[in-house]
């Protein structure tokens, strides 16, 4: 073998070698990329986790207010409406006192609905939220994966193309002859 063919034979293996470590590479970094797509992922999908415990935290407040209002509507407002009625000396039974009341009791009534629909907003608002980060959560997955597929595809072009031109060098310097 002559010097010319062993230079050949050299910029073959170089170039075939280049092209499998470009490809070692790029499947590596496809790798990396659908890790990292998969941890990010993970970590939006823990806020998914945290509106759920807010929930629970918006409607055990909502439960404990709508307790507590009741509770200081019946003592404070229709207390203080019974007692000076009485203290006047008007009959409770009938007329204006029982009116008073249920005029308060109806009032109570659509401040405690203003209070659930309030609410219900609230827990609209965290399923949307909730479903926003879901699809984050897949988007970074289908990004992931889309960074791995385009970087194997990379190395896949690289192993093709050091192919290539090593089949054309041996072809130009007649090393298959």
């Amino acid at each position: 073998m002559g010097v010319q063919a062993a230079l050949a034979a050299v910029q073959i293996g170089t170039t075939l070698y280049q092209g499998v470590q470009a490809k070692k590479s790029s499947d590596k970094a496809a790798r990396a990329a659908k890790r990292a797509g998969e941890f990010n992922a993970k970590i939006i999908e823990r806020d998914i986790d945290l509106f759920e415990k807010q929930r629970k935290i918006v409607n055990a407040q909502f439960a404990v207010d709508q307790k507590r209002s009741r509770d200081i509507f019946e003592r404070d407002v229709q207390g203080a409406v019974r007692s000076g009625f009485a203290f006047a000396g008007v009959d409770m039974s009938m007329g204006t006192p029982i009116n008073v009341l249920r005029q308060n009791a109806r009032e109570f009534d659509y401040e405690q609905k203003v209070a659930a629909f309030n609410n219900e907003v609230a827990n609209m608002q965290i399923n949307d939220a909730q479903e926003e980060a879901r699809l984050n959560a897949e988007l970074s997955r289908m990004e992931g994966g889309m960074a791995a597929a385009s970087a194997r595809a990379k190395g896949t072009a690289s192993l093709i193309s050091s192919v290539g031109r090593a089949a054309g060098t041996a072809y130009e310097t007649g090393f298959f002859a």
